[in-house]
């Protein structure tokens, strides 16, 4: 008798702890997800502070992967899971359907730019539909199951997920405090972010990049300078596309430091 009375207890109480903090923090996960929309479960990469606290409102980023890249790799760039820990913030890195999806920002098909390159070869028709529809299930995903602050939720990206970052940031505006830009690789008309004049947005970007000219990522910063967008511009000399942002936490450390600083009205 004693002996049940111990297991009921046990499986009473269990659920009541597990629903104060997620099972495992201080981690970088690999999770999945049924994603109804594409009729196949989904990738993403997950990091929970230490000391999350489910009745405490939390800062989210979300964390958009470079082409050919994946969300266990952007999320484990040198210095973002030390920043997430450090200013108590989770860390959501969604797929994009694949590695190719552009998050929508070069269309909402596969063929961009009037060509299909090569992380499209299999994907199907909707794929820019589908990559950009992943971002928005991870964030819900993450409004569900933590106590997420509506105010200090937060887009990055790096390169493909620069400009994804920037995409998404102006379609879906209400949804975020700031952006995040590192090497953005976006080829829309910088005239856009008239959409976004009061958003903060960090940019960065190393003058000897071979993969996304630094001149382009100057027409977007102009504007920025031009429509009085308040924003933060970071140039590295001799940067290049890779190491500068992948392995340099002072630059991860000074962009969650701007992102820390901006609260949505």
């Amino acid at each position: 008798m004693r002996l049940l009375l111990s297991l009921i207890l046990a499986f009473t109480v269990a659920p009541v702890f597990a629903d104060d903090a997620p099972p495992e923090t201080g981690v970088i996960l690999s999770r999945t997800y049924d994603f109804k929309e594409a009729g196949r479960p989904m990738e993403y990469a997950l990091y929970v502070p230490k000391h999350y606290n489910k009745k405490k409102a939390t800062p989210l980023v979300i964390l958009l992967h470079g082409l050919g890249s994946n969300p266990q790799q952007v999320i484990h760039y040198a210095g973002i899971a030390e920043q997430a820990e450090k200013r108590g913030f989770i860390v959501a890195a969604p797929f994009g359907y694949n590695s190719g999806g552009w998050y929508g920002a070069r269309g909402q098909g596969k063929e961009f730019g009037g060509r299909l390159p090569k992380a499209a070869n299999d994907a199907p028709d909707n794929l820019g539909e589908l990559s950009e529809k992943d971002v928005l299930n991870v964030l819900e995903l993450m409004r569900h199951e933590f106590n997420v602050d509506p105010k200090r939720t937060y887009l990055m990206g790096h390169s493909m997920g620069g400009g994804g970052s920037l995409y998404l940031g102006m379609k879906y505006p209400d949804n975020w405090a700031a952006l995040a830009a590192l090497a953005p690789a976006i080829y829309s008309d910088p005239a856009e972010v008239e959409k976004i004049r009061e958003m903060p947005i960090i940019v960065v970007q190393g003058d000897a990049d071979t993969l996304v000219p630094v001149a382009n990522t100057r027409r977007w910063v102009a504007k920025l300078d031009e429509l009085k967008v308040p924003h933060q511009y970071l140039e590295i000399a001799g940067g290049n596309h890779f190491d500068t942002i992948t392995r340099n936490p002072q630059m991860i450390e000074e962009v969650f430091a701007f992102l820390a600083k901006q609260k949505k009205r």
